[in-house]
């Protein structure tokens, strides 16, 4: 069991289920390691974006609000921190605000940026997961430091009942070491 085979794999089980939408920078085009992850998911489900990631995640709870679970991609919490005021006042109390009355969850995926076998500088491998689980209390925020824990991790995100949104982060240096 490989770190980027289980991802692979974890994205399309999660491309199967109807109401999916996969939406970032990299999804429909090369330009990350995560783009690889999503080559066997179907061009319908793809939405490419621009680099403009508030944007991105104000759609991201729009598509909740017309039924879609999407899945946002943020390459590196680096880039997320530009969609804090969005994730922290809007996807967080969405529930909340809407007295739970719509069935849909948000994915978000980002990661801790490789530094092997080259670092691309330090304001592209942040770690922000224990401080955004504090800013998060209604979003579930979940290290994927293990192989083991990737499928079980993206399966029970996408399919809970809840309809809690779920953070996942990668480990950028495991696509190629685990």
């Amino acid at each position: 069991m490989k770190y980027f085979n289980e991802l692979k794999r974890s994205m399309e089980y999660i491309s199967k289920k109807k109401n999916t939408i996969f939406i970032g920078q990299a999804v429909e085009v090369p330009g990350t390691a995560m783009s690889n992850t999503l080559l066997n998911v179907k061009k319908s489900k793809k939405i490419e974006l621009p680099v403009a990631e508030e944007m991105q995640m104000g759609i991201t709870t729009g598509l909740m609000m017309a039924g879609y679970n999407p899945i946002s991609i943020f390459p590196r919490w680096n880039f997320l921190l530009l969609a804090m005021n969005q994730l922290v006042n809007h996807l967080d109390k969405f529930n909340i605000m809407t007295d739970g009355k719509y069935n849909s969850k948000a994915i978000i995926r980002t990661g801790i940026g490789s530094k092997r076998p080259l670092h691309p500088q330090f304001q592209h491998v942040g770690d922000f997961t224990s401080e955004v689980k504090k800013m998060c209390p209604n979003i579930n925020v979940v290290r994927l430091d293990s192989p083991k824990k990737i499928f079980s991790e993206y399966k029970k995100a996408i399919d809970a009942k809840n309809n809690k949104s779920t953070i996942l982060v990668e480990y950028g240096d495991y696509y190629n070491e685990k």
